[in-house]
């Protein structure tokens, strides 16, 4: 059986911050360390569990390890972390959070020494963050311990009183150095320092997933480098399997915010440019289409100018001849031939004057392309056209099916892969969840009180486009926000938009007490459906 894992020397040390380097040269030359953002909020719902002893009315501590939280105010640790309290029923479990709350008992669900893992349940809740499990762990690259070594508090001058406290947590990080099963269990293999106390604590990744719970390190002499094992998830996910406990576990890539926005930028770049070309293929066929209609109706106006002056000609060479017929009527004296021709020289003549005034002048030209033009437009019917950043469509109400874009989105927790949403154009969604409106844009900020983190919602009606933006929060900052969620009420569904701009106001006083940005960020396409079922995204 593997011993511990317990402090080493300095020479230990040095000889295992080489084998470190080494890792990092070889494994993983062109990979970013975990992002802290990610491993903080992580480390929140990391525990230390403490065997405790009792002195008449006075506890003390036996032993301690790590522990972490997988939902149902349940507990994951090492078998051996809790081996004296399962051997001796006088000892109790304690567990002591990382922020804020008192220290609590614990009683045992399941030990199985088999494969050193213990389930502990809570006797009072705590409302710790629950950690995600890798569902699919990465084979190489950085990862972060995470726990409570004993040689952190003796170097800090930690009591046996201070280790009741709420402490934050250690955090150590290396290189996964492969996967190697144990003579006992599936274990990983990695060169993130740990020490004694750390047992029980979660091995995460760059997203703060869980890939395994640390146990027990090599002995190494001299020079040798020292390495460390976790129990993996291909150990943890059955043994909570059979006790209930049904985890987080998400299997995507773990994506840095700034990898995705950055490709949120070349896409963009992407769409402007197709869109600028089509734009330009657009003008060119307009332009090819104005010249086009510019020279038909310039055609046009020639000849209409030309029959113009034909016809003018024609009524005056008549009213000249009928003039000369009215002036030899007057010389014969012939007054009925003169009335006559005098008559028909006048309407030739009026003829003649509207004929020559009729013809369109050239000056005409321009409108008559664009009158033209415009009575095609119509005729083909609309083309459709990309609404401006930040206007807001009224026309959009409706039900929405909502498919998760993993492509676009940076997943820590297990969020659902779609859902349906019931939107009005008065940004109420499913008849529930009154948006506030700001700058064009519908958004509601979400503070809940048993949970500590902040999720901020944007719905684009006419992209089609959800956005869900979680903040994992420490309790500083969830009081922050609380306090300025609690400082307005949000109105009903279906409230005009003023109250709508209101909201939206409101809500900029949570958001400007989080940080920069989010640990998650999921973007949803929705597109029309007839009927309505799943889950939905008003809260």
């Amino acid at each position: 059986m593997h011993k511990p894992i317990e402090a080493r020397s300095h020479m230990h040390r040095i000889a295992s911050l080489l084998a470190l380097i080494l890792a990092a040269l070889t494994l993983a030359p062109a990979t970013a360390f975990a992002d802290p953002g990610d491993i903080e909020a992580s480390a929140r719902g990391v525990v230390r569990v403490i065997i405790i002893g009792k002195d008449g009315e006075e506890i003390f501590a036996i032993s301690h390890g790590t522990g972490f939280a997988v939902g149902g105010e349940r507990i994951v640790t090492n078998a051996h972390v809790v081996r004296e309290a399962v051997d001796d029923d006088r000892l109790s479990i304690g567990v002591v959070p990382a922020e804020g709350a008192e220290a609590v008992y614990a009683r045992l669900v399941s030990v199985s020494p088999k494969n050193d893992l213990a389930l502990l349940q809570l006797t009072e809740p705590l409302g710790l963050p629950p950690l995600t499990i890798a569902g699919n762990p990465p084979k190489s690259g950085p990862v972060t311990a995470v726990g409570y070594p004993m040689n952190v508090d003796r170097a800090q001058g930690l009591g046996q009183s201070d280790i009741f406290r709420a402490q934050p947590p250690v955090t150590a990080t290396g290189f996964l150095s492969g996967r190697r099963p144990s003579k006992e269990f599936d274990t990983i293999l990695h060169t993130a320092p740990i020490a004694r106390g750390n047992s029980g604590g979660p091995l995460l990744d760059d997203c703060g997933r869980v890939i395994g719970v640390n146990s027990f390190g090599t002995e190494s002499a001299g020079s040798d480098a020292e390495f460390f094992f976790a129990v993996s998830t291909r150990e943890l996910l059955p043994f909570l399997r059979a006790n209930d406990v049904q985890p987080r576990i998400n299997a995507l890539p773990c994506r840095s915010l700034a990898d995705l926005e950055a490709e949120e930028l070349a896409r963009a770049e992407a769409q402007a440019e197709v869109a600028q070309a089509r734009a330009d293929r657009e003008a060119e066929a307009l332009a090819q289409q104005t010249a086009e209609t510019r020279r038909t109706i310039t055609y046009q106006v020639i000849e209409a100018r030309s029959n113009g002056m034909a016809l003018a000609l024609v009524f005056f060479i008549i009213a000249l001849a009928a003039g000369a017929a009215a002036v030899f009527g007057h010389l014969k004296g012939d007054m009925r031939l003169r009335a006559i021709a005098g008559v028909v020289a006048l309407v030739a003549l009026v003829g003649a004057l509207v004929s020559w005034v009729s013809r369109p002048a050239f000056a005409e030209i321009d409108d008559m392309v664009e009158e033209s033009l415009r009575a095609g437009a119509e005729a083909d019917g609309p083309t459709g056209t990309v609404p401006m950043p930040g206007a807001t469509t009224a026309t959009q109400s409706g039900s929405y099916t909502c498919v998760l874009d993993t492509d676009r989105s940076r997943v820590v927790g297990d969020p659902a892969d779609d859902m349906t949403i019931e939107w009005s154009d008065k940004g109420c969604i499913n008849a529930r969840t009154q948006y506030g409106l700001t700058g064009g844009r519908w958004t509601r900020v979400f503070v809940p009180a048993n949970e500590a983190a902040v999720s901020v919602n944007r719905y684009d009606p006419a992209a089609g486009e959800l956005v869900m933006e979680r903040y994992l929060l420490d309790l500083e900052t969830m009081r922050e926000a609380r306090t300025a969620r609690g400082a307005y009420v949000a109105p009903e569904c279906g409230a005009d938009e003023e109250a709508a701009r209101e909201l939206g106001g409101n809500q900029a006083a949570i958001m400007s007490a989080l940080p920069p940005r989010p640990n998650e960020r999921l973007v949803y396409r929705c597109s029309e459906m007839v009927e309505m079922d799943g889950d939905t995204a008003g809260n």
